[in-house]
């Protein structure tokens, strides 16, 4: 059996049907196939993020209209959110750029908090924690260091620099408070890299070791693209040689921050809402961009947002080429460098999940938007009132109920059966014996007419075969 540590470089294609997949009760999301074996009337399908408005106004005389490149980090009592503040474009890393920090006891209601760290804008009243250090707060991106044993002085850690530079590591004991660990880059300057967005780090309890992403310019036939390379650390400070990420039969395209991280609810499984830029792609007119006061260097390109899928390893998949988030109505959102997504999904409900994305760049009016999903609903499993099916690859369990996150209509339905390796169904756990699923819910345990108690098929090969019509499954997993 594969363990899913293991899996980071297999992909559905490359699985035969003999192959078991250990999932353990770890929550899997619809969200790739390589669980997938077989859909009959049934498909993945990218769900809708609902915008719920604008959460930080980017107002203060040290923001302004470029600030960018933000990152959120939940915690038990609080969101931490991180972005780069400056008042005019003036070349990467130059002085005027700052870090700023906001935070929020429930993701929504945002609070900048005169800090006095920094005199920026002739004054130390302000929410900045890393000022004066150019080039570093150019691309700022801390994350929380949730490896076992971390020291509590290294809680917090982050990489920043250009391809000048090299990407710096910094740390901190309360998110705060920065320094860098040492003086020398830990990614060394380089003529073919270019660490000039966000450079993406995060400790993997998957893959074990700390993974960094960052923006590569990859060469096609056609011209040069904005590509997504990656490298790993055993300690944050030593790291491989960069691999450059594939994407399977995706067609290239300019992608300028990946925003890959660990979902939190299944972290094996790394979600990046990245940025799409299409470079030369013009909608609005001369008019059209001075009446909403854009810069006038930044209108002649458009971008929007896509989602990509890894499980670690050097490949994306990229199920879903269409746009995750349409730029929308108003002029205002169709400028260059617009609707870019923060970094990392967080939990701002019960069974509700949130990302924000910076919004009218370049313009007086810039501001970071909240966008909500349900709790796992990145994807789903979707079959419309034909009715369809899915069967999964050979997997193993360990847990004693299958639960689903799912909802159906009012005439849809969901009924699930296990079946041996051989695609026989397992007796007491037929289709035939499947109880109706019918609702809206985050958590239910499926059930036969014997009870919903699978624990004695724990450890063995099977495979689950899900029916289901005018109806939406968007994870699953086996409680232990």
């Amino acid at each position: 059996m594969i363990p899913i540590r293991m899996i980071s470089a297999l992909y559905a294609a490359a699985l035969s049907a003999q192959t078991v997949i250990d999932i353990g009760s770890r929550r899997e999301l619809f969200v790739d196939e390589i669980l997938i074996e077989r859909l009959q009337g049934a498909e993945l399908r990218a769900q809708q993020p609902i915008e719920r408005g604008p959460v930080l106004q980017l107002d203060r005389p040290w923001e302004g209209a470029f600030s960018g490149y933000f990152t959120v980090i939940q915690e038990p009592d609080r969101f931490r959110l991180y972005y780069r503040c400056v008042p005019v474009a003036n070349g990467d890393g130059n002085a005027a750029e700052s870090t700023c920090y906001a935070d929020s006891p429930d993701g929504i209601r945002w609070t900048k908090p005169d800090l006095g760290l920094f005199e920026v804008a002739q004054t130390r009243k302000n929410n900045v924690i890393l000022g004066l250090t150019p080039p570093f707060s150019h691309n700022f991106t801390p994350f929380l260091d949730t490896r076992s044993g971390v020291p509590p002085s290294e809680r917090y850690k982050a990489l920043a620099g250009t391809s000048k530079s090299g990407l710096v590591p910094f740390t901190s004991a309360d998110g705060v408070h920065w320094r860098r660990m040492r003086e020398q880059p830990a990614l060394p300057p380089s003529s073919t890299t270019m660490y000039d967005s966000q450079n993406v780090s995060f400790w993997s309890t998957a893959e074990e070791a700390y993974v960094c992403y960052f923006r590569v310019f990859k060469r096609f036939a056609s011209g040069g693209v904005r590509w997504v390379a990656r490298t790993t650390s055993k300690d944050f400070l030593n790291w491989t040689a960069p691999v450059e990420m594939s994407f399977g039969a995706a067609p290239p395209e300019h992608l300028y921050t990946n925003q890959t991280s660990p979902y939190f609810r299944a972290p094996h499984i790394y979600v990046g809402i990245a940025a799409r830029f299409m470079p030369g792609r013009q909608v609005l007119t001369p008019a059209e961009a001075e009446a909403i006061h854009v810069d006038p260097k930044y209108f002649q390109d458009c971008s929007d947002a896509v989602l990509l899928i890894t499980r670690g390893g050097g490949s994306y998949e990229r199920r879903f080429l269409e746009s995750f988030i349409r730029p929308g109505i108003g002029p205002e959102n169709w400028v260059s460098r617009s609707n870019y997504p923060a970094l990392n999904i967080v939990q701002t409900g019960p069974g509700e999940m949130s990302f924000y994305v910076n919004k009218n760049y370049g313009q007086p009016t810039a501001h970071l938007t909240r966008y909500a999903m349900r709790l796992d609903g990145l994807a789903s499993l979707y079959a419309g009132y034909a009715g369809g099916e899915m069967v999964t690859r050979p997997i193993s369990f360990r847990g004693k109920a299958l639960e689903l996150n799912f909802s159906t209509s009012a005439a849809g339905s969901i009924r699930v059966e296990i079946q041996e390796a051989d695609g026989t169904a397992v007796p007491g756990f037929s289709l035939a014996e499947s109880r109706e699923i019918i609702g809206d819910e985050i958590v239910r345990s499926v059930s036969w007419k014997s009870g919903s108690d699978v624990s004695r098929l724990t450890g063995r090969p099977i495979r689950l075969r899900i029916a289901l019509k005018d109806a939406d499954v968007f994870s699953f997993r086996f409680r232990d």
